[in-house]
């Protein structure tokens, strides 16, 4: 196995992280440290596309590229070296620490031995190469919105949008919404969060597809739905995201630049969305929004 790594600031972890992407075809992993806020975003790979020289040099041209269209991916230290399997697992066990979400939820990995607090659900989460640990500021909001929105008692179903590691759907199940259900196009990432759904004894119906291509069994409507999208997809498919809400129900975006977030907002007030709330997170921010009855 090869691991291939960029140190980057907040400002290049997206483009860095959809360089890396388009190089191996899945979602790099991404690593904070809360205290100097480097990023590191890392591919974790079995075989290299390649010649190692050639993919260094083709690594390095993207990076340059970014450069041009004015982004700062500083300072976009490239590493690429090979990695024995049980290093990886390793590399996970050190940046994946439990956290706890309004006190309702504990997210935490199988190798963790926190015990939850009285009334707490748990969810274990092993998430492999895909993105959804929870720490990131933009999963955080959803995690917070799917326990602020839950009813106790009252029937609640659940959509997400880029499943991931499943840890959306996941604590949504955990919570009591039923039925949920996720999708994802990344094979890798369905197939992390099928293995997750399985270790949680949850029942969340999975499907691999895109916004493009709904599947039959995501067309809803749902009584909140997230959707942890970069803007481009958000504002591209602002109306077929609206179609899957229920009149009154609550749809928290998220994974936007905080430059950005305005444009979307309005393409969903321009949609029949009204506003409810928003978080900033250094560069992040993402909102909450809810269906108007008619």
């Amino acid at each position: 196995m090869w691991q291939v790594s960029i140190l980057t600031g907040a400002e290049g972890e997206e483009a860095v992280s959809q360089l890396l992407e388009r190089a191996f075809h899945e979602a790099p992993a991404v690593f904070r440290n809360e205290k100097n806020g480097a990023i590191v975003v890392t591919s974790y790979v079995r075989r290299l596309p390649g010649s190692r020289r050639a993919l260094a040099a083709a690594l390095r041209q993207g990076l340059d590229g970014l450069r041009q269209f004015g982004l700062d991916a500083r300072p976009a230290r490239l590493t690429i070296r090979p990695l024995a399997r049980e290093n990886w697992a390793e590399s996970w066990k050190r940046h994946f620490q439990p956290i706890e979400v309004r006190g309702q939820l504990l997210v935490k990995p199988s190798w963790s031995r926190r015990r939850a607090r009285p009334g707490q659900r748990v969810v274990i989460l092993d998430p492999g190469l895909s993105f959804g640990t929870g720490h990131h500021p933009t999963t955080l909001f959803c995690l917070e919105q799917l326990a602020r929105c839950r009813q106790p008692g009252q029937p609640q179903s659940f959509l997400d949008i880029g499943a991931g590691s499943g840890i959306l759907a996941i604590a949504a199940a955990k919570l009591g919404y039923s039925p949920v259900v996720a999708f994802d196009c990344d094979p890798e990432a369905v197939r992390v969060c099928r293995q997750n759904v399985k270790t949680n004894k949850v029942r969340v119906r999975l499907a691999r597809a895109d916004l493009q291509r709904l599947p039959r069994l995501a067309r809803g409507p749902y009584d909140v739905v997230c959707a942890n999208l970069i803007s481009d997809l958000l504002l591209a498919r602002a109306q077929t995201i609206r179609a899957l809400l229920k009149p009154g129900g609550k749809l928290a975006v998220a994974g936007i630049l905080g430059r950005e977030f305005q444009k979307v907002r309005k393409k969903f007030q321009q949609s029949g969305l009204t506003f409810v709330r928003s978080r900033l997170h250094k560069e992040w921010k993402s909102g909450l929004f809810a269906l108007r009855f008619t």
